[in-house]
């Protein structure tokens, strides 16, 4: 830890007869121990020879599980006795000491030790004085931080106070990496309760900054400092609260629905149309930020055919089942044999009651209303031309216009300007300028790295401006930066290369959307292929630019078309919230394992658009299994074609997965499935 590798006890790898009965002895210790436990032997001598265990190996948990029981036994027995109960909690808290000058880092004994405190009969200011104890032989241990800001929460320890101690500990060690991160902790929990002193952002950020710059610029190599520089930036930027950033349908659309899952042309309008034999169609709403508590409380729809508390929202994530980015819930079908209308109204409003909130605890504080229509189609829906979508340069045309693109646009990202007070927003305009001013003097890879995110800042506070949307006037900057990262720090060029992806992506993104700029990437053309189903489809193509990673999924809800082959790809997180996809295409890229494609996967309960239930398990055996909570793999997703040749999966295996996993499937890579 912390620049100190471990050595082996023995490095020549031979043991000599001590080191073997010392073995043998702990063997027979764990063995006795384990017995002991099995049986509940609670005597004076058992209790020893845990005690003398724990001495030897504070790793041993069943050690201290043990002594857990051990106590509780006599605390039962013990109970209008109240100094033989301290005289055993501090006997416990003696063992703990014992082990935790063996390793000062051992989970359990800490573990242990706040358990014995949470009793309540133990003294606290000796707490204080132990911490003071370790943390004089290892300021950077994490274990005796986190157990400080334990004790110093039972004891009502003022946060002002601890913070202090963060500046007296970071004053004698810049490179305290454990004290910067309580500093973390602390400064968040006193900024959030406005505590006295500390109810202007502006100004504890800006002493923050000051503070800070002491440390990065004294070592800059130090990265404990720029740590906490990069964790300031984040607390500068980031909005006060969670936005809605896009939607699918998107405002003011008339969604044409197909019964039979069958409507000619229906990828050619993809924000007007959807078809599937489900009887659902998906209803997503997107944040700026990864969200909870988005329910039928926090979102009301008026539909005529589903009553608001009947409509059920589901995360599409594989991170955190109650976090997400993207949200989905689905609306039946209308039904017109009950109704005339031609077209029927759902109506939405979003957070007009609390609930949604981030993971950093933020309510969502933007009510936001907008509404479209849904119809079902009344042509004639015959399915024409060839199936397949072919993947070559040659079918792709033109372009697509802003006339073209004008659907998507209707909901676009929510001006967080409008909300904020103009005040704030100019002290953190103004601390990102001085900070990009000040680092643009510094040359060397930390430096870049930390002006490409003051400028990746810049950008997005410029874009919560209703007179700035869609400029991004630093991007060519940043791009030019991480390429040269990339060659400075060839140990993180991993890193470089995704944020160079996403930055790009972005970029073409928001270009095509604006239409004023020139953009090299051409990311939405025409299919052109007059003997095809798809004649004249819009096709997101992401293909053959060195990508190893794909974002701004906000912008692309829409997308049933996706070319991303020949790219660097190993991940295709966040594509779970493209929901309407009928054509994807991974082939040639760099996926080795099929926990690649970990984010096309749901749980079972969490669509009604697919009826397969298939889990992968371990070397890649596929079975079918009625298990509720059966993991799924592509779960959702309306594919019709997909291509995945060129990857280190791509098997029979998973071919035959694939197949079973998605029911309208009809093309992989170019072969029929049946």
């Amino acid at each position: 830890m912390h620049g100190r590798p471990r050595k082996p006890l023995n490095p020549e790898g031979i043991e000599d007869k001590d080191s073997i009965q010392k073995s043998n002895e702990l063997r027979d210790l764990q063995s006795q121990l384990l017995r002991n436990h099995h049986n509940k032997i609670y005597t004076t001598e058992a209790l020893k020879l845990s005690s003398k265990l724990l001495a030897i190996n504070p790793e041993f948990n069943t050690a201290w599980n043990y002594r857990k029981l051990f106590v509780q036994h006599n605390l039962n027995s013990s109970q209008a006795n109240q100094d033989l109960i301290k005289s055993i909690l501090d006997q416990e808290l003696e063992i703990v000491e014992i082990a935790l000058t063996r390793n000062g880092k051992s989970y359990g004994a800490w573990y242990h030790r706040k358990w014995i405190l949470n009793k309540g009969l133990s003294s606290l200011d000796h707490e204080f004085r132990l911490l003071d104890k370790f943390l004089k032989a290892d300021p950077r241990n994490f274990h005796a931080w986190n157990y400080r800001r334990f004790v110093a929460a039972l004891k009502n320890v003022p946060e002002e106070d601890e913070l202090k101690y963060t500046t007296e500990m970071i004053d004698l060690n810049f490179s305290n990496y454990s004290a910067w991160h309580n500093r973390c902790a602390i400064l968040s929990y006193l900024l959030v309760q406005k505590a006295q002193g500390f109810d202007s952002k502006e100004k504890v950020l800006g002493e923050e900054y000051e503070f800070v710059h002491n440390a990065i610029f004294t070592d800059p190599d130090d990265q404990s400092g720029w740590f906490y520089y990069f964790w300031l930036l984040d607390q500068t930027i980031t909005p006060d609260a969670p936005v809605l950033v896009s939607s699918w349908p998107v405002h003011s659309s008339d969604l044409i629905l197909s019964l039979d899952g069958r409507l000619d042309g229906c990828i050619l309008s993809p924000c007007t149309t959807y078809c599937t034999n489900k009887g659902y169609f998906p209803f997503i709403l997107y944040f700026s930020e990864n969200v909870e508590g988005v329910n039928s409380s926090s979102v009301n729809i008026k539909y005529m055919f589903m009553k608001n508390e009947d409509i059920s929202w589901e995360p599409l994530s594989t991170t955190n089942a109650r976090y997400a980015k993207a949200w989905v819930a689905y609306l039946k079908f209308p039904d017109e044999r009950n109704h005339s209308l031609k077209a029927y109204p759902v109506e939405v409003t979003v957070g007009h009651s609390q609930g949604i909130m981030s993971y950093s605890r933020s309510n969502y504080k933007f009510p936001s209303q907008f509404s479209f229509t849904v119809r079902i189609d009344e042509g004639d829906c015959k399915e024409v031309g060839r199936e397949e979508f072919v993947w070559l340069d040659d079918r792709f045309s033109d372009e697509a216009t802003l006339e073209d693109l004008n659907p998507m646009l209707s909901f676009d990202r929510l001006l967080i300007g409008q909300a904020n007070n103009t005040e704030t927003s100019d002290w953190q305009m103004e601390t990102i300028v001085s900070q990009i001013d000040l680092f643009r003097k510094l040359n060397d890879k930390i430096g870049k790295l930390a002006l490409a995110r003051l400028l990746i800042a810049h950008d997005a506070m410029m874009s919560y401006d209703s007179s700035s949307t869609h400029k991004k006037v630093n991007t060519e900057e940043v791009l030019k930066l991480f390429t040269d990262l990339m060659k400075l720090d060839p140990s993180r060029s991993r890193y470089y290369k995704d944020q160079h992806s996403l930055i790009a992506i972005e970029q073409a993104l928001l270009k095509l959307f604006s239409q004023r700029e020139y953009s090299d990437m051409k990311v939405c053309l025409y299919y052109r292929d007059s003997n095809a189903r798809y004649e004249d489809s819009l096709c997101v193509g992401l293909n053959n630019y060195s990508l190893s990673r794909i974002g701004s999924f906000e912008y692309l809800l829409w997308v049933r078309v996706l070319d991303l082959k020949y790219n660097e790809l190993q991940s295709i997180e966040g594509l779970e919230a493209l929901q309407l996809l009928s054509c994807l295409n991974l082939s040639h890229n760099k996926f080795r394992s099929l926990t690649a494609l970990e984010p096309l996967r749901l749980y079972l309960y969490s669509s009604r658009l697919s009826d397969t239930i298939v889990t992968i398990c371990e070397n890649d055996v596929i079975e079918e299994t009625d298990c509720p909570e059966t993991v799924l793999f592509f779960k959702g997703l309306q594919l019709i074609q997909l291509d995945i040749e060129g990857n280190a999966f791509s098997n029979e295996k998973f071919r035959g997965l694939l197949v079973k996993s998605l029911p309208k499937l009809k093309l992989l890579d170019g072969e029929d499935v049946n």
